[in-house]
């Protein structure tokens, strides 16, 4: 059975503009009624991984989220704002700055939508998730286009991550630090909650060691929809270069039947596909570990390692990191951050965090000698 995935263009973030691109994607899918039945509770949920202004491109763009809005409203839609943003330490504080800087609080207000926290959750068999889905009758998904040094792409299946509660997202990591397994977590996520429909934010997307402050801007001009997150993905993936079998959320997802990735059984519409992969998308350096030939990496996969780096001149010194670390081996001292690499599981959790962009990516001698 095919599956449907819009694909519009939209060159900037002018709010007219904007809300005209994301209704055509949707009028294209049948309508945000296809989807949402009038005068029902709406969660919407952008990706909110930072305090970042909307200018860095590391948070799905307020006026996005407002277009989303403003169509909810038409069908008169309660409608409830929020995502658990990857915080540590005090939450509640940290929840209020980046609601602020990110611009989503100002969208809140001019659109008079209820702001809420994730701070309610219900456990499900391997974590919690936030109780806004159940007082919800639908959820809609607003990812931002973005890599990810650990999953190679964040998009439709990994924003969803943001409804774990709390600083278990940390203790996930932890367990599940394997790209593979944490990859497989994703999914389970996705698996207990399946948005009803999915809006993406890739009018500046971000390519590179993503997906914050590490990442390099890409000006994509793309706005996509679709109730198969899998499928989106699949479309994402394609643009950057990269089979959708390539992104392991995305390979294990369709492996689970919960969703399409055979392109051939995709309908893309509005925009050919063919018209948005015109320029070479720069991949995460540690996803190229990942698509070496299985023969090669089995032989030398001790050789070929990829390691958080600090970059003193540029660190700031806020500790984000160290708290953000799941395996706590990092710390302060002579005022330098330093990292125990005997215990280090190079899950970039402290490069995704750093609002300074002062952890890069370091490789061993190995992978630089055979070009990685």
């Amino acid at each position: 059975m095919n599956t449907k995935v819009s694909i519009v263009r939209c060159d900037s973030y002018t709010s007219s503009l904007v809300f005209e691109a994301v209704k055509k994607s949707i009028d294209m899918l049948a309508g945000i009624d296809a989807f949402v039945k009038p005068g029902t509770r709406v969660l919407v949920k952008p990706n909110l991984l930072m305090a970042k202004e909307p200018e860095f491109g590391i948070t799905t763009h307020p006026e996005v989220v407002r277009a989303v809005i403003k169509l909810l409203k038409e069908i008169n839609c309660k409608i409830f704002l929020g995502d658990g943003p990857s915080v540590w330490g005090a939450q509640s504080e940290n929840v209020d700055e980046v609601y602020e800087r990110t611009g989503i609080k100002r969208i809140s207000e001019e659109e008079g939508v209820e702001l809420v926290r994730f701070d309610k959750k219900r456990w499900r068999e391997k974590f919690p998730l936030t109780t806004w889905l159940d007082n919800c009758d639908y959820f809609i998904s607003v990812p931002k286009f973005k890599t990810h040094e650990l999953t190679t792409l964040t998009g439709a299946i990994k924003n969803l991550f943001g409804l774990v509660s709390d600083t278990y997202k940390t203790e996930l990591h932890r367990k599940y630090f394997n790209a593979s397994d944490f990859s497989n977590i994703l999914v389970d996520v996705y698996e207990e909650a399946q948005p009803a429909l999915t809006v993406i934010d890739g009018i500046i997307a971000m390519e590179g060691d993503g997906p914050a402050t590490s990442g390099k801007l890409y000006e994509a001009g793309l706005i996509l929809s679709g109730s198969d997150c899998v499928a989106l993905d699949s479309i994402l993936a394609l643009i950057m270069g990269l089979q959708p079998s390539d992104v392991l959320t995305t390979k294990e997802a369709a492996g689970r039947g919960l969703g399409i990735a055979d392109i051939k059984s995709i309908q893309v519409l509005g925009e050919p596909l063919e018209n948005v992969m015109e320029k070479h998308f720069e991949l995460p350096q540690a996803s190229l570990r990942r698509r070496l030939p299985r023969p090669i990496t089995d032989i030398v996969r001790q050789l070929i390692r990829f390691y958080p780096k600090i970059e003193h001149a540029k660190c700031i010194r806020c500790g984000l990191c160290i708290k953000a670390c799941p395996k706590k081996v990092m710390s302060m001292k002579n005022n330098r951050i330093n990292i125990d690499y005997s215990g280090c599981i190079s899950c970039f959790c402290c490069q995704e965090i750093c609002p300074a962009s002062a952890i890069k990516v370091k490789k061993s001698l190995f992978a630089k000698l055979i070009g990685l």
